[in-house]
């Protein structure tokens, strides 16, 4: 199989590529670097060193064996983007390539509408690309369960579900409630990609993903070969942060009440996941959503396991309490069906209790490194102003 990846340069993207390339495909990639800037933009860094592209890809040739293309571009850029699907006439399109972070996306009215504009301009080129060039294309969007927000009924696991409104019954896209700028590009990429499947049966897998925690997969055998890893307010994810937070001696922080609930996958489950997906595609012309996380926790409940951990490895780890710079509901009911992964035989492979422990100990030598940034993890970016 041939598979495009659009944003190969991120944390996902790299590990994807990975992963693919060893199950023998063929892996071609693009990105535009932006995850490098906009890291810099906040006076952050990636805790691992990453090596530039061109060595990226010489490491992945040299520690694993595999060929990967690796294209700097803007797939915004909707001549260059046709270029390379009609170069390499791809299986598959995988796309990460959006601006990825919910506070970043609430900064200021200019990164929300930049964050509009890469998003959605990049999903259009992609869908409108696939359907010139070659409509049998899978394209696989990465999503995030975050379009839903916190629903207090079961999360089905499909587009569409039976409503009934003021007595009269109908079939419904399952209702959103996006909770950033970022999020609701998320819920855009569904109704676009949905309009232009049921257009012209455009092939999707439309991935529903919780937060991603880990600092490696199996293929990660190598410094050389290690994918970013952010820890920061705006680009860190929970877990991630926590861990780093652990290190330096800053108390875990636990936004408002701590109640927020989601689903979560490790980064190498994570691959694994996506690979599957991949590799059993849906039949042509079907749109098929899919929730991908493993286990379903709260952020005190995270809390609580970083500090065990931590405390573990000598470092007394202290959990504190912020005010919730975000607004959202910080108790709620969550419970996302989940039945497509185990159908194609997925079964998870970590939990976050064994997990954060061999976090911790791989970002344990680059603490000196992740001094330099302790000014950027506490939250700088509210909601509300």
């Amino acid at each position: 199989m041939k598979v495009l990846i659009l944003g190969i340069d991120g944390y996902l993207g790299w590990p994807l590529a990975l992963r693919l390339g060893k199950r023998g495909h063929e892996v071609i990639g693009i990105d535009n670097l932006s995850t490098r800037r906009f890291s810099e933009e906040v006076g952050a860094d990636s805790a691992f060193p990453l090596p530039k592209p061109e060595d990226r890809v010489k490491a992945a040739k040299e520690h694993l064996d595999i060929d990967i293309k690796f294209y700097i571009g803007d797939v915004t850029d909707y001549n260059f983007l046709k270029e390379i699907i009609r170069k390499h006439k791809p299986d598959a399109i995988v796309h990460f390539a959006e601006q990825r972070s919910a506070p970043y996306s609430m900064i200021d009215r200019n990164h929300a509408v930049y964050t509009v504009i890469n998003n959605e301009v990049s999903t259009l080129n992609l869908v409108y690309a696939v359907k010139e060039i070659d409509p049998t294309i899978h394209i696989l969007k990465m999503g995030t369960m975050g379009e839903y927000g916190t629903p207090n009924f079961d999360i089905p696991e499909s587009i569409y579900v039976e409503a009934i409104v003021n007595g009269k019954k109908d079939r419904i896209i399952v209702p959103r409630k996006a909770g950033s700028v970022y999020h609701w590009t998320k819920v855009h990429d569904t109704d676009f990609l949905l309009y232009f499947h049921e257009l012209w049966g455009l092939t999707v897998t439309d991935i529903m993903q919780g937060p991603v925690y880990g600092t490696r997969t199996q293929e990660i055998i190598d410094e050389s070969l290690r994918t970013r890893f952010d820890f920061d307010e705006t680009w860190g994810t929970v877990v991630n942060r926590f861990c780093v937070q652990a290190i330096l001696g800053i108390p875990l922080t636990v936004y408002g009440k701590g109640g927020q609930t989601r689903g979560f996958i490790s980064l190498e489950d994570s691959m694994e996941a996506l690979a599957l997906l991949l590799e059993h595609p849906p039949e042509q012309g079907e749109y098929r959503v899919v929730n991908q996380f493993s286990e379903i926790y709260s952020v005190k409940q995270i809390a609580e396991m970083v500090k065990k951990a931590g405390d573990e490895l000598g470092l007394n780890v202290q959990i504190g309490q912020l005010p919730n710079p975000r607004v959202e509901a910080e108790e709620h009911y969550y419970n996302p069906e989940r039945k497509v992964l185990p159908s194609l035989g997925f079964y998870p492979k970590k939990n976050l209790r064994d997990e954060v422990k061999n976090m911790i100990k791989d970002l344990l030598p680059y603490k000196e490194r992740l001094e330099r940034y302790k000014h950027v993890i506490l939250p700088r970016t509210t909601w509300r102003r």
